[in-house]
C-alpha cells in the first residue's frame, strides 16, 4: 500500500479491490459516526454516494456546525470508492485532533470552511487557469498559474492587476481542494 500525505497528515492510501459498494456504505457510515463525534446527527450531514463507485470520480462531504459550512472533498485516487476512503480518514483524523486540543475549534473551522456554491468556484478556477474541469494533478495546475501569473503580473508589460488577482484566486482555491 502507498502512503499519501495530505493536509499535513500521512496515512496509508487504502484500494478497494471487491465489494466496492459495500465499501463506499462503509466509508460513509464512518464518516457520519466521526463527525457523529461533534455531537451532530444524520441530518446535520450532506454526502451523496455516487452511483458508480468505481469510476474515476470526487467523493466529499458537508456538514453544518455552530453556523458554519463545513466541506471536504477528494479526488486523486483513482475510483470515488478510494476518494471516499481519503475523505473519511482526513476528517476522522482531523475530529480527532480536534477533541484531543490539538487544533483550536477556529483552526478546524478554518480548515474545513467553504461557500455552499464550492463546486461551481472550483470549475470556474479550472477555467480561469486554462485547464480541463477534470485536472486534479497540482504540478498541472501550478503550471499553468505560474505561465498566466508571469504574464498578467502587474509589472510586466501589458500586466493586468485585476486578471491577476483573479488567476491568485484560482489557484489559492484549488489548491486549497487538492492539498
Amino acid at each position: 500500500m502507498a502512503r499519501i500525505n495530505i493536509k499535513g497528515h500521512e496515512f496509508e492510501a487504502v484500494t478497494a479491490r471487491d465489494s466496492f459498494s459495500r465499501r463506499a456504505v462503509q466509508y460513509k457510515n464512518r464518516i457520519i459516526a466521526s463527525i457523529g463525534r461533534l455531537g451532530l446527527t444524520i441530518d446535520d450531514i450532506d454526502i451523496e454516494l455516487e452511483p458508480n463507485v468505481i469510476k474515476k470520480a470526487p467523493a466529499s462531504v458537508s456538514w453544518y456546525l455552530d453556523g458554519h459550512h463545513l466541506h471536504y472533498s477528494h479526488n486523486s485516487m483513482n475510483k470515488y470508492v478510494d476518494n471516499l476512503y481519503v475523505v473519511f480518514k482526513v476528517i476522522d483524523i482531523k475530529i480527532t485532533d480536534l477533541i484531543e486540543e490539538r487544533v483550536t475549534f477556529e483552526e478546524f473551522i478554518r480548515e474545513f470552511s467553504e461557500d455552499k456554491d464550492v463546486a461551481k468556484k472550483r470549475k470556474e478556477a479550472r477555467t480561469t487557469l486554462g485547464l480541463g474541469h477534470e485536472v486534479d494533478d497540482m504540478t498541472v495546475i501550478d503550471k499553468a498559474y505560474k505561465d498566466l501569473a508571469k504574464k498578467h503580473h502587474p509589472d510586466a508589460e501589458n500586466g493586468d492587476t485585476e486578471k491577476f488577482k483573479e488567476i491568485n484566486r484560482a489557484h489559492k482555491i484549488l489548491k486549497r481542494e487538492l492539498m
